[in-house]
């Protein structure tokens, strides 16, 4: 996939990013100080974001897409037709190998997942190429 322009909004992405992008700065990050915000489209259009939650004992901080796919699924969706992750680094700020398999149980091979920085978005993928030969539900016969 082509890196996108957040202006462009034929595909939603105008409002990912925004999304995203207003929800990171929301982002509970005392120890890093590395803020983090998600938002995905769910299989009815709605939008659903979240933000990264550290805490003191480190390991049971929250990643900004675990938020937004709980959103969703509180809120009724079940399938995620887009995603983009909005932070802060030199490099690009995609889902770590967690949440890379956290999307996988709501999305398929050919999901656009967005790569962004708070200026733009700075590359899109699929789950395919972030995650493949993956394992998911129908591994285990769902």
């Amino acid at each position: 996939m082509q890196a996108a322009d957040p202006g462009q909004s034929d595909d939603g992405l105008a409002a990912l990013f925004e999304a995203a992008r207003a929800v990171r700065e929301r982002a509970h990050a005392p120890y890093s100080r590395f803020r983090v915000g998600a938002a995905l489209r769910d299989e009815r259009g709605g939008i659903h974001a979240g933000c990264n939650v550290e805490n003191a004992a480190y390991p049971v901080g929250t990643c900004a897409e675990a938020g937004a796919i709980a959103a969703m699924v509180a809120a009724g969706g079940r399938r995620i037709a887009a995603i983009l992750v909005c932070g802060d680094g030199a490099g690009l700020v995609t889902p770590c190998g967690a949440c890379r398999q956290r999307i996988r149980e709501f999305a398929g091979p050919d999901t656009p997942i967005h790569a962004a920085g708070p200026g733009g978005i700075a590359r899109s993928f699929t789950l395919a190429a972030l995650l493949p030969e993956s394992f998911g539900p129908e591994t285990l016969g769902e």
